[in-house]
């Protein structure tokens, strides 16, 4: 009986020293996997399972450090673990579900989603479930898409550590790699990544050539990479994080450096970067005024999406936006690329897809945004993203799929789609003024806007001294063009690329371009100066707006709603053919009720003064006119007479308001010999025109 109480007390205390060593393992792998540091949070959930310690959970968690460093496949034994020892936690179900589909067990994943489905509860994974099951019907639809591609191992480059996020640049091949060894990056237990370049001829490498960017670019003991080049090279935006500076996977900012005298500068932290969320995967647009990437943000639509920042007239990138739900998804989207033809590739999870990242490229057909997944072998069930066009059909991108040299590895491409033509359309313009003669002149220094259907800003632009401007636009549809400079009213200017599509059997050329030209003329605020509304009409003896009037006065109420700084005298005007008293009368209700009309449009009618100056300030008197030969030509200056004017009597001109902590850091980016220069012109001497 003694023997048997002194063995019972010993498996007890066993059982209690193993769960206590369970316990602490289980508390430090959560640790480690809040700060990111995936691979020790590993070690020690698998050190918690070989102590029994909560089996279901700490396979959950192992589970989650493989999909958090992107290892997605190597998960899914985990989460099946995890459910199988009744883990409370549905995440696990729907993880399940992606890493069969990552291991290409399409089938299997439908399967249990659907299983899941049945019986979820929790509101969030279950549109996230559903999400998945519809992107796996529509899976077969991707597979059997016929397509041109060709695809190979770029081997030259690739090594058993990562390569990814190829760039091309003035012959030579920008890269990120974690070769060459050095201080191990605990989230993925590889060696940080640096940026380094070869001498390539399209994709025929000179291997030998292979050198870093160098300490000025690549930091020790931080993760640098995903570059990105302005059109004309001397701006480099890329990726710098996992410093220690903070804690966390967070730790990801933007930089950028300019290369001055044959060497980059020292980088400098980008002020579109947010501190507190994941910011990386850069690329410029096209004309360089719109920077593109990715970032995990607040009001963000998943995990990781899409935004935009555009270079303002200073120079400098605001204006940061969520390129919205048509491109960013529950899911996570990544490493966007604008082509020549204004189609912007990306890579996300969260589309329609074969597994893990697949490249999907996003273009506006009839001003909507279309966004398709080129299948097989572009995609694969593994990571495909970072793609790079040095062509319109060659290019580079990376994926980490089977026979593959090592970890991420880049490979090279070719379209040879028979049918493959590429038409890019541009708007071409120049903003001009009236001078005191009535002639027209350049209007250099003009902020001109292009708008989409609903009201969508597409672009903006300053033009320089020559009143130019430049835009990209797209068939079948229609814009609308805002000038605006301080001084002058905002103006508007119509343009259609409706009917002006060119067929494609009219092509010779894999790449046309395609010009068209406009102009936006803008009049200067001059207070107290009138301003005739042509064509406002009324019914003898009558002040009721009727309708071809109100179709002038709505071109007003525009005027008023894009000079919102202004505001004006509405006055109406008569003929002497009554008395004095009567047309007195007469034109103060004829104004008044121009006045309600615009007001009932939705103008502030503080904005508003109503003035009736009935035959008081006539343009033509009366012995001019009895001196005209005919009658027809008699009642046409009475007309003129009977007119509609406005005048602006207060203009509260916007003042900058910026903050001076901005304005000290425009300064110092000047100093630092950053290029202020009109934006609208930049691309112009870049393209072969060709109509």
């Amino acid at each position: 009986m003694k023997r048997s109480i002194i063995y019972l007390l010993t498996l007890s205390a066993f059982y209690l020293a193993s769960c206590s060593a369970g316990k602490i393992a289980m508390k430090k792998g959560d640790k480690k996997l809040k700060y990111g540091e995936f691979e020790y949070s590993i070690e020690y959930f698998n050190k918690a399972i070989k102590h029994n310690y909560r089996p279901g959970e700490a396979n959950f968690k192992i589970g989650e450090a493989y999909r958090l460093s992107n290892r997605i496949k190597e998960a899914e034994s985990y989460y099946r673990t995890s459910i199988e020892n009744s883990y409370d936690n549905e995440e696990a179900w729907y993880f399940y579900g992606m890493a069969l589909k990552s291991n290409e067990k399409y089938s299997d994943a439908k399967l249990e989603l659907e299983s899941y489905l049945a019986s979820a509860s929790d509101e969030k994974i279950i549109d996230l479930a559903q999400v998945e099951v519809d992107n796996l019907i529509k899976l077969n639809e991707i597979i059997d898409k016929e397509n041109y591609y060709r695809v190979k191992n770029l081997e030259l480059i690739n090594s058993p550590a990562a390569e990814y996020s190829p760039v091309y640049l003035d012959g030579e091949l920008y890269f990120t790699s974690s070769r060459f060894g050095g201080k191990i990056y605990k989230a993925t237990g590889t060696s940080f990544t640096n940026v380094y370049k070869v001498k390539t001829k399209g994709a025929r490498v000179e291997v030998n050539t292979i050198t870093s960017l160098g300490e000025e670019i690549n930091s020790p003991n931080t993760n640098d990479g995903c570059v990105a080049f302005s059109p004309d090279g001397q701006t480099m935006v890329y990726a710098k994080g996992n410093s220690g500076r903070k804690k966390g996977a967070e730790d990801v900012d933007l930089y950028i450096s300019r290369f001055r005298r044959g060497a980059w500068s020292k980088p400098t932290l980008m002020r579109l970067s947010d501190g507190k969320a994941w910011d990386s995967t850069p690329s410029f647009s096209r004309d360089g005024r719109t920077l593109y990437f990715s970032s995990t943000r607040r009001g963000s639509i998943g995990g990781t999406d899409l935004y935009a920042a555009t270079k303002n007239r200073r120079g400098r990138w605001s204006n940061v936006r969520n390129l919205g739900p048509k491109i960013n998804t529950a899911g996570n989207e990544m490493f966007p690329y604008q082509a020549s033809d204004g189609s912007l590739y990306f890579s996300s999870n969260g589309h329609p897809g074969l597994g893990g990242l697949d490249i999907l490229v996003a273009k506006r057909e009839e001003g909507k945004m279309i966004v398709e997944n080129p299948g097989p072998p572009i995609n694969s069930s593994s990571d495909d993203f970072g793609l790079f066009l040095y062509t319109p059909d060659k290019g580079f991108f990376t994926s980490n799929r089977e026979g593959g040299k090592g970890d991420d590895d880049i490979y090279t491409f070719i379209n040879n789609d028979p049918n493959l033509k590429i038409v890019n359309y541009y708007l071409t313009g120049t903003t001009h003024t009236i001078d005191e003669d009535g002639n027209e002149k350049i209007l250099p220094n003009t902020s001109v806007m292009l708008y989409g259907a609903n009201d969508e800003l597409l672009n903006e632009a300053l033009t320089g001294r020559d009143g130019k401007f430049l835009f990209r636009v797209y068939p079948e549809e229609d814009y609308v063009l805002m000038g605006e400079k301080p001084d002058f009213f905002t103006s508007r200017a119509l343009f259609s690329t409706v009917g002006k599509t060119i067929p494609k059997d009219k092509l010779t050329k894999l790449e046309t371009n395609k010009v068209f030209t406009t102009k936006i003329v803008l009049d200067q605020i001059i207070l107290d100066k009138a301003i005739v509304l042509e064509n406002i009409y009324y019914d003898l003896d009558r002040d009721e707006i009727r309708p071809d009037a109100a179709l002038e006065l709505d071109k007003l109420v525009t005027v008023l709603e894009d000079n919102p700084e202004i505001k004006i005298e509405l006055s109406s005007h008569t003929d002497s053919r009554q008395t004095a008293a009567y047309n007195d009368d007469l034109s103060k209700r004829r104004a008044q009720s121009a006045v309600n009309y615009i007001v009932s449009k939705g103008i502030d009618s503080e904005r508003l003064i109503a003035r009736g100056y009935g035959e008081s300030q006539l343009l033509i008197a009366d012995e001019e006119i009895n001196r005209l030969p005919t009658e027809e030509a008699r009642e046409a200056a009475h007309q003129r007479n009977r007119r509609t004017e406005f005048k602006v009597i207060e203009y509260n001109k916007v003042e900058d308001s910026e903050e001076e902590e901005e304005l000290e850091e425009e300064i110092q980016e000047l100093q630092a010999e950053e290029r202020v220069e009109p934006v609208g012109t930049d691309l112009e001497d870049k393209i072969d025109w060709d109509n």
